[in-house]
């Protein structure tokens, strides 16, 4: 017996874990929930540990290089300590809530190029730790986030990809250890602009809205990036005319191209 319980815990005949979404659309400052489902295998397994969290594929500079990462970013402990018997299944529900920063990574029904989102699950079996698979899920906008793009739409820019950057944006709320840039091409208007990237970084009550324009070089100068950045209040944005706002903006910064 203390055999087949040694190959157990390396692996051989021991349990399965298979994490269920109740639903995968979520909004920032929701809640994702499921169900942790432990099947056992041939022999008795004590379990340790058993949590759940939400995990991101980041990008990392450093070394002059670029490399991804993933990062745990929140988690929950399911429980305390338990045995699961040969054969039986243990089913353990969650409720796990969303980060007000987590990236968005769905937008009028299309995946957001580059974003790579989900839930992690994670068994602790006589001190080895496995982890599942990642479950994806659909991160939607706020409404107010949500008015933001359409401007941009409004506007002429078109999307053309979305990362997530290890870092701090100084001067923002921003408690998460990276951040999100949604990168959209410049339409002709602008003359002066190549792309603009948009940064969201939201809590309970409102958002930091981080704006870098990518300006296009002269004939004698090098190209440059200028910033600005504004608030907007979760429950009090409808009243804006959001396009006409950042227009004034991008029009300032890239009406006209700059040749000298």
């Amino acid at each position: 017996m203390g055999f087949k319980k040694l190959l157990a815990s390396l692996g051989a005949g021991g349990a399965s874990v298979e994490t269920v979404l109740t639903e995968e659309n979520v909004v920032p400052g929701g809640v994702v929930q499921g169900e942790v489902r432990i099947q056992g295998g041939s022999a008795a397994q004590q379990i340790e540990g058993l949590s759940v969290g939400l995990q991101a594929r980041v990008e990392v500079e450093g070394n002059d290089q670029e490399t991804k990462q993933d990062i745990e970013f929140t988690k929950q402990t399911l429980g305390g300590a338990f045995e699961v018997q040969p054969g039986a299944v243990h089913a353990v529900q969650f409720a796990l809530e969303v980060p007000w920063e987590t990236p968005v990574t769905t937008f009028l029904g299309r995946h957001l190029t580059g974003m790579n989102i989900g839930v992690t699950t994670e068994l602790a079996i006589a001190r080895a730790v496995d982890s599942s698979d990642l479950d994806p899920i659909s991160v939607h906008p706020l409404p107010a986030q949500q008015a933001i793009l359409d401007a941009f739409g409004s506007l002429g820019f078109s999307f053309k990809s979305a990362d997530l950057e290890r870092g701090h944006i100084r001067g923002t709320r921003q408690r998460l250890p990276f951040y999100q840039e949604i990168e959209f091409y410049a339409p002709q208007q602008y003359r002066g602009l190549n792309q603009v990237e948009l940064t969201f970084i939201a809590d309970d009550r409102s958002m930091d809205v981080v704006l870098e324009m990518d300006k296009k070089p002269g004939l004698f100068t090098e190209g440059s990036d200028s910033y600005r950045a504004f608030t907007v209040e979760l429950s009090n944005y409808q009243g804006t005319d959001w396009a006409a706002y950042l227009n004034q903006w991008l029009a300032d910064v890239g009406g006209k191209r700059n040749w000298l």
